[in-house]
């Protein structure tokens, strides 16, 4: 996941996940409500799944939904519990 600063308060962010074999993958959390179908990502040549979001201000948990089965980012190390006893992801994002 990467963050690009904007002139609003919204800040463009990029997540990816390299999954080659995977027929689908989604980024969900609490800036879509869970939604495992609102944010699809696209595979590029490389195998690696993209999706970019303008996310305000703020502290948001995800996770990727991969084929049906949920999954954490594994390129962010800051995780937090959630209420079913697993990680989310957690992302803060800063105003420009």
């Amino acid at each position: 996941m990467t963050a690009s600063k904007s002139k609003n308060k919204k800040q463009k962010i990029t997540f990816t996940l390299e999954a080659a074999d995977a027929l689908q993958v989604a980024v969900t959390g609490d800036f879509n409500n869970w939604n495992v179908t609102s944010h699809l990502l696209k595979k590029n040549k490389k195998g690696v799944w993209e999706k970019s979001l303008m996310l305000n201000a703020g502290r948001y948990e995800y996770k990727f939904m991969v084929d049906g089965n949920w999954q954490i980012d594994p390129q962010n190390s800051q995780i937090c519990r959630n209420s079913f006893g697993t990680a989310n992801n957690v992302l803060t994002v800063t105003a420009s």
